[in-house]
């Protein structure tokens, strides 16, 4: 599988961001597939803002741009995630990552499952429960390659997520970010390495970077792609651009054979010593 990966700085004009990923589109002309970060069209805190800008998902002008792109030049986009109006009577959105085949036709959408809401620091706060409906559906997409997990950015530190996909048939987990600086410096690599590791997947993460124009946020870039037995094999760096590597998928099922974790689970129950049953 030819990969692309591309590293952007997403600002919260929406026009910009297809002009740019439709240049990328072109940019990964002789690649199987693009795989874009989280929150592609629109970087923003500011929900009066996003009210303005953003749209349903049917008939989404930035969605049909990106379906018809992806059809002239016969490529795969992993549209990493999108922002989206919603109907919920609370007017929360919804983050989704969308799945486009080669003829430009949507096979696949996912809405993130897991709201960051964190207190990093007195000044870097994050409740996106305020503003963000949860998912509540792990999605497998049917591909060329096989099957694929879908997630998004803080999915990645619920690892029975991604066991779960795993299990049900996953050879790639596909993880769109927009990791904070704070965090990612500390976790992000262990993190992503970690999730291959325990599934035998590949694990390909495509992040956001750098300041966003128009909401000041900082995202730590390093967008990352891990083979089966935890080894990167790109790591981007903090620079934005396009990025590429080639996956030989046979190697899942070599990682798989000489760790068959996947195969071992079995039931516990949990124990509390000493006991606070009074009948003991």
């Amino acid at each position: 599988m030819r990969v692309a990966v591309g590293q952007i700085t997403s600002s919260d004009q929406p026009a910009e961001n297809l002009a740019l990923v439709l240049e990328l589109i072109d940019q990964s002309a002789d690649q199987d597939i693009l795989f874009l970060p989280e929150v592609t069209n629109c970087v923003s805190l500011d929900w009066a803002h996003q009210a303005q800008v953003l749209d349903y998902f049917d008939n989404n002008w930035f969605v049909e741009a990106v379906c018809k792109k992806a059809r002239e030049m016969g490529l795969w986009v992993a549209l990493g995630s999108i922002t989206l109006k919603t109907h919920d009577l609370d007017g929360r959105y919804a983050n989704r990552s969308i799945l486009i085949d080669s003829s430009g036709v949507v096979v696949a959408q996912y809405d993130k499952i897991h709201m960051f809401d964190i207190n990093l620091s007195a000044t870097e706060r994050y409740h996106e429960s305020r503003s963000y409906r949860p998912g509540n559906s792990a999605v497998l997409a049917q591909t060329t390659w096989g099957w694929m997990g879908l997630s998004i950015c803080y999915d990645l530190r619920f690892p029975t997520l991604y066991r779960t996909l795993a299990q049900a048939g996953a050879g790639v987990l596909v993880v769109p970010s927009a990791f904070a600086q704070t965090t990612g410096e500390a976790h992000w690599h262990v993190l992503l390495r970690a999730r291959a590791i325990e599934t035998g997947c590949f694990v390909i993460a495509a992040a956001q970077t750098g300041e966003h124009s128009g909401s000041g946020r900082k995202t730590y870039g390093h967008s990352l792609i891990v083979d089966p037995w935890g080894q990167v094999i790109l790591d981007a760096g903090q620079v934005p651009g396009l990025y590429f590597a080639k996956l030989d998928l046979s190697s899942v099922d070599k990682a798989r054979a000489r760790m068959a974790s996947l195969q071992h689970d079995r039931p516990f129950e949990v124990r509390y010593y000493p006991s606070h049953d009074k009948s003991d």
